[in-house]
């Protein structure tokens, strides 16, 4: 009967091998969180125009990327268009996709909890809809949004895991390679968890940074 142990020495002597995939792991998510934040923008704009259309679109957008998994996405853009994409481009791609559309509703909700009465006055004195938005609303909404952005970051660090799936060689990667070698994925598995926690944990403590900074920047 097969009894799975830690092989601590495994994971030390595995450390750097697993290490040198991390540059894809961050890049995909910086990469990803960037464009995310982007088109999430442009979805919450779109939204709150007057024409109808753009209404429609924004909610069948928003819609069909919340309901469907990464996963399949992520398979649809590597393996099923005609084009071969690289499958960092492809990884990018499906990332800033699922996280846009998110981002969009976190924005969305951040913009709806600011005072009308900003709008008011911002129009009172002669601004018009984008100079409010990018002057008077985004800013307010950005504080707000810090601690929804950061869930999301997390969940890309981690969601890049999928990657590998398509061959790209970060963490995860690494992690199952090493695990096929030698046969101790539980040792590998644990090792890559303890990696992306670390990183979690990094982006937890940007977000209180940010926190503190708006807050004695607002108040």
């Amino acid at each position: 009967m097969y009894i799975p142990t830690i092989d601590f020495k495994l994971m030390v002597d595995s450390l750097p091998f697993l290490l040198s995939g991390i540059g894809y792991t961050l890049g995909i998510s910086l990469a990803a969180f960037f464009f995310g934040n982007v088109l999430g923008l442009v979805m919450t704009v779109l939204n709150f125009v007057s024409f109808q259309p753009a209404k429609v679109f924004v909610r069948f957008y928003l819609s069909f990327l919340r309901g469907t998994p990464a996963l399949v996405l992520l398979f649809l853009l590597y393996f099923g268009l005609p084009y071969q994409l690289n499958a960092v481009v492809a990884a990018i791609i499906c990332f800033s996709l699922t996280s846009s559309a998110f981002i969009g509703e976190i924005y969305r909700g951040s913009i709806a909890g600011i005072n009308e009465g900003q709008w008011d006055a911002a129009y009172a004195l002669g601004n018009r809809f984008l100079p409010t938005m990018r002057y008077i609303v985004l800013p307010q909404a950005l504080r707000i949004s810090i601690p929804a952005l950061s869930n999301v970051a997390m969940d890309l660090v981690k969601g890049t895991s999928l990657a590998a799936m398509i061959t790209v060689p970060d963490i995860f990667q690494k992690a199952k390679i090493v695990g096929g070698r030698t046969f101790d994925y539980l040792s590998m598995y644990l090792l890559v968890a303890l990696i992306y926690w670390i990183l979690c944990i990094g982006i937890g403590h940007l977000q209180r940074r940010l926190e503190f900074y708006f807050q004695k920047k607002y108040t």
